[in-house]
């Protein structure tokens, strides 16, 4: 819910803070004291229309924040709208876009009155809300289409065009034969080879350096040599005892080497033939990895895929049969599962108007009509919601109902017989064309819908402040040779004087006074269920 409403240099708002709670919240001030742009400033928390005339004159621009609380956790939003320029959005400190704060505005706040975020007016939501009225199970349809989707997916990556299947096959074949004739097994043979033809193209340059470093260990005065000379010299000389024992392995290790040497360079083939059949060999696996992958790795793992795709292919007409004969079971047990739908619909509207219709009659629109209208083909998606405010008018979608006021009251109407909805729902206009009775009516029934979700009312009628759990009042004053608005919540004294004024238009009145206060008891009493509504005979308030 909304917890916390800042506006600056809004209109005559020039810093306003507001601080919210749960429950039924009033806002009540005379004419043109700044109520309605406390309802514009939080339609522009959740993505309204930014209108440059709304900044406050000698303003550079307007801004406004409110801060949500969702699930325990706090999320704060912000609009800005310059005199000159795109106005600028932002969620939690990050810029957003318009868009983006309308998308989550929708899940955050609905309002209700000469305003479009009204989410009932949506088709999907209206189909929505009669689909959880009626209690429609739609897991059925839903499951068969999710199955049909899967199953068309399926069909399209088999292929639907037969050339093209033929083709594929023929160039997979042709791959795969191109692949088997090069004898792929091993993913390393290309380093293998590598130090092969290494090791061929400078086999005589190899077999030489053998030689030599064999000659120098080996021949008179070499190495071999010159260590036994120096293990004779200090051979049986103390000190040396353990310098000698390392001679001796050193002379060990050179005459091992010498070997390894001659051994090795007698092992190196200068062979001119197999150093061409290595070089071919290699340009033949790299021409296959400019083809079919990065290393052979991916070229053995392509021929896998590729393998696989061909034994697809050419068991096309097998599968695809198989797949069309449960296509045409899901598409038969679609039309069922749509049908079941369709008829819990159209079953379920009218009990929905019915009871819509109930409350149209308690909110002073006693000649409305509201019809649900299901159209189209089963299951019936096409879901409207119609009203005709007045005796005589055609139904008419709710959008396109004229009166702010009507629509209004048709949304609390709904609202208590719906009772999805955003957290917060703020409404203008409510009261516009009612009194009396009627206005102690939406009074309550606003108190009804407030006892699952937090509700902004902003109305000139005592009878339905009167049933807010607070009521915060505005009002318009000079400052600076400016007029402002100034707001605070008033307290149990100051709302008796609010209510006098809103009565009578005498806030010091006596006798005002005095009705304020029954009012306020009254509004006590049907909350908590003491009095019947004289209109309906029901008992206060459903908590």
């Amino acid at each position: 819910m909304l917890v916390e409403l800042a506006v600056h240099d809004l209109g005559v708002i020039d810093d306003l803070s507001l601080v919210l709670g749960g429950g039924m919240t009033a806002l009540t001030g005379e004419t043109g004291a700044g109520k309605t742009l406390v309802v514009e400033a939080i339609e522009l928390l959740v993505g309204g229309r930014a209108d440059p005339v709304l900044v406050r004159p000698g303003a550079a621009e307007a801004r406004v924040e409110g801060r949500f609380v969702v699930d325990s956790q706090e999320l704060v939003l912000a609009r800005v709208v310059p005199r000159d320029g795109r106005s600028r959005a932002y969620i939690d400190g990050r810029m957003a876009t318009a868009a983006s704060l309308a998308e989550l505005g929708r899940l955050l706040v609905d309002l209700h009155g000469q305003h479009t975020h009204q989410s009932l007016l949506a088709p999907a939501v209206q189909r929505d809300a009669l689909d959880r009225f009626g209690g429609v199970d739609l897991v059925p349809l839903l499951e068969a289409r999710r199955r049909l989707l899967e199953l068309a997916s399926a069909l399209a990556a088999l292929g639907g065009d037969a050339r093209a299947r033929a083709r594929e096959a023929d160039l997979l074949r042709f791959q795969l034969d191109e692949l088997a004739a090069a004898g792929l097994d091993d993913p390393d043979e290309d380093a293998a080879l590598e130090a092969e033809e290494e090791c061929l193209a400078h086999a005589q340059e190899h077999i030489d350096a053998a030689g030599r470093a064999h000659a120098a260990l080996v021949d008179d005065g070499g190495g071999i040599d010159a260590v036994g000379t120096a293990l004779a010299t200090i051979a049986g000389r103390s000190p040396f005892s353990a310098l000698e024992a390392r001679l001796r392995a050193v002379a060990a290790e050179i005459a091992e080497a010498a070997v390894d040497l001659r051994t090795a360079g007698e092992g190196i083939d200068d062979d001119p033939e197999r150093l061409d059949q290595v070089r071919r060999r290699r340009r033949l696996l790299h021409d296959l990895c400019r083809k079919y992958g990065d290393d052979l790795g991916a070229v053995l793992a392509y021929r896998d895929e590729a393998g696989r795709r061909l034994a697809v292919l050419l068991a096309h007409d097998e599968q695809v049969a198989g797949l069309e004969r449960e296509r045409a079971g899901v598409e038969q047990a679609e039309q069922v599962a749509a049908a079941s739908v369709g008829v819990a619909r159209r079953a379920a509207a009218p009990a929905l108007a019915a009871a819509v219709g109930a409350h149209l009659v308690e909110l002073a629109l006693p000649k409305a009509r509201l019809h649900v209208q299901v159209a189209g083909p089963d299951p019936g998606d096409d879901v409207t919601f119609l009203l005709a405010a007045n005796p005589g008018e055609p139904l008419l979608p709710l959008a396109r109902v004229a009166s702010g006021g009507e629509l209004a009251r048709a949304m609390l109407a709904l609202r208590l017989v719906l009772s999805e909805a955003p957290p917060t729902l703020v409404f203008d206009e409510v009261d516009a064309g009612v009194g009396g009775q009627a206005a102690l009516a939406v009074g309550r029934a606003l108190a009804v819908v407030a006892e699952e979700h937090q509700v902004l009312v902003v109305t000139h009628l005592p009878q339905v402040a009167a049933f807010a759990d607070e009521q915060i009042g505005l009002h318009k004053q000079e400052e600076g040779g400016r007029a402002v608005t100034r707001a605070h919540r008033l307290g149990p004294e100051e709302r008796v004087v609010e209510l006098s004024r809103m009565l009578s238009g005498l806030p010091d009145s006596g006798t005002g006074r005095d009705h304020a206060e029954e009012l306020l008891a009254e509004a006590r009493q049907r909350r908590s269920g003491r009095v019947a509504d004289p209109r309906t005979g029901r008992r206060g308030a459903r908590r």
